[in-house]
């Protein structure tokens, strides 16, 4: 393929890369990712939960991994920040009856003291002591959370100079410590660096386009000598591989 065709398709997924709720379909079969970790996080989820569970998910994106629990939909909550995905879950979450309310992980939770049984967050953010204050007594929270490293190889690949990490704190030794200050106690908790591989450069273009906190500044414009030399890698190679920084905790409020 001519240089500037491939620049050209490579423009085009700059120009389309969009998501709603956290829908990576569109680069479903042009890579993969956390195929390795050493935990089953829904598998976690439903081996704690109840039916008659109140449960909160916390930066639900669109609500799809809530949705697909298959708990009863009055027992069930969530909240999102980023203003799309707080419009599709309007949408969608409010209809069925789950109690959505627009809010960050960050700040204060919108909802009463003591209000649920379980707290789950999958790669959102959190705040131990709001966490602490919703849960019932002997209630738990789960999550799994991105780690401060991740795919920080494909970020040397793509940009110069490498901008330092977005997120320093998120490790799991640090957290453990934000949840024991709290009042929790640990019932588990793993950590692990796992392959992610993009079999095409259009379908990495894609995602450093999605996924801006770790990719800031990133254009085809700008990095296209950085984009021949990973075409040049997936040619040697057959993928451009990094690595993925998960760590997986469960915790329960006395």
């Amino acid at each position: 393929m001519k240089a500037e065709d491939r620049i050209a398709l490579w423009l085009e997924e700059e120009r389309i890369a969009h998501i709603r709720g956290w829908d990576l379909s569109h680069i479903n079969d042009r890579y993969t990712e956390q195929d390795d970790l050493p935990w089953d996080y829904r598998k976690a989820i439903l081996s704690y939960l109840t039916p008659e569970m109140k449960v909160l998910d916390i930066d639900t994106g669109g609500g799809e991994f809530l949705l697909s629990l298959g708990h009863p939909m009055k027992n069930l909550a969530a909240t999102e920040a980023f203003p799309p995905n707080v419009q599709l879950c309007e949408e969608t979450l409010l209809p069925l009856g789950i109690d959505f309310r627009a809010g960050s992980g960050k700040g204060p939770l919108p909802f009463d003291d003591a209000s649920f049984d379980m707290v789950i967050d999958r790669h959102g953010d959190f705040n131990a002591e709001e966490i602490f204050r919703v849960l019932k007594h002997g209630g738990v929270f789960i999550t799994q959370q991105v780690g401060a490293e991740n795919d920080r190889e494909l970020v040397e690949l793509l940009l110069d100079p490498v901008p330092p990490l977005p997120f320093p704190e998120q490790y799991l030794s640090l957290t453990k410590e934000a949840f024991l200050k709290a009042g929790f106690s640990i019932l588990e908790a793993q950590e692990a660096f796992c392959p992610i591989r993009f079999f095409d450069v259009g379908a990495l273009v894609w995602f450093a386009r999605i996924i801006e906190w770790e990719f800031p500044g990133f254009s085809v414009e700008s990095c296209v000598d950085r984009l021949f030399k990973a075409q040049h890698i997936l040619e040697e190679k057959g993928a451009v591989e990094g690595t993925v920084h998960r760590f997986f905790l469960v915790v329960k409020k006395p």
